[in-house]
């Protein structure tokens, strides 16, 4: 087994699916596309990259059902960064690949150069330009496409204690590293590893473009 391989394997994987899907209407994790569940498609993108795959939300026999190892968040009403937490200290690898469960466009080719990396960070985030979210500048850390060390444990648990819950304050605080637009881009011209289908619309759209089970794969 070569090294790059070793490494993907070394990595656990976290799919967050502890919102509440307010704007959806319904749980979005359990929206079908064809025959699959919007969660199944999503861990279909990452299952490849490491062997120790689980969801993080409040307990659900639905995900349980689809034959996920589902972990309880430990710190509900503390948003992503909770379920960061929660990951971290349910992965059994030293580094846990985050992605939320609405992002149905996740590019195998990114995960893989992703993956590959070499471990020198606390965490490995893509940065885009422009201001596509609230982290009030003008780049957006894609904070739920992102790998963490465990290392990071004890500053998220301070954080969360204080009720200072956003992520990209974390991300200034500990040793990331960054991979910019240029280099997300050589991998996913239109940025769709980004998307979240978070409305009906979102999921309209997620439907048009994965279509029907013949199509989707």
């Amino acid at each position: 087994m070569n090294d790059s391989l070793t490494q993907m394997n070394s990595i656990s994987i976290a799919v967050l699916a502890g919102g509440h899907s307010r704007r959806m209407g319904r749980d979005k994790a359990l929206l079908r596309v064809g025959s699959r569940t919007l969660l199944e498609v999503v861990a279909e993108r990452v299952r490849p990259f490491g062997d120790d795959l689980f969801v993080v939300a409040t307990a659900r026999a639905a995900y349980e059902a689809l034959g996920f190892r589902v972990v309880p968040d430990l710190h509900p009403g503390s948003g992503s960064l909770g379920g960061i937490y929660t990951a971290l200290s349910a992965a059994r690898c030293e580094r846990c690949l985050v992605v939320g469960c609405d992002m149905p466009f996740l590019n195998p080719e990114l995960l893989a150069y992703m993956c590959q990396l070499p471990f020198d960070y606390d965490a490995l985030v893509p940065v885009l330009g422009g201001a596509r979210s609230d982290q009030g500048n003008d780049r957006t850390f894609e904070t739920l496409h992102a790998i963490y060390a465990r290392t990071v444990l004890p500053a998220i648990e301070r954080r969360i204690e204080a009720g200072i819950l956003k992520i990209a304050d974390l991300i200034g605080d500990i040793n990331t590293r960054e991979i910019d637009e240029a280099t997300v881009r050589r991998f996913d011209p239109e940025l769709r590893s980004f998307f979240n289908a978070n409305t009906p619309d979102d999921f309209a759209f997620v439907e048009r473009i994965l279509g029907h089970d013949q199509n989707d794969r």
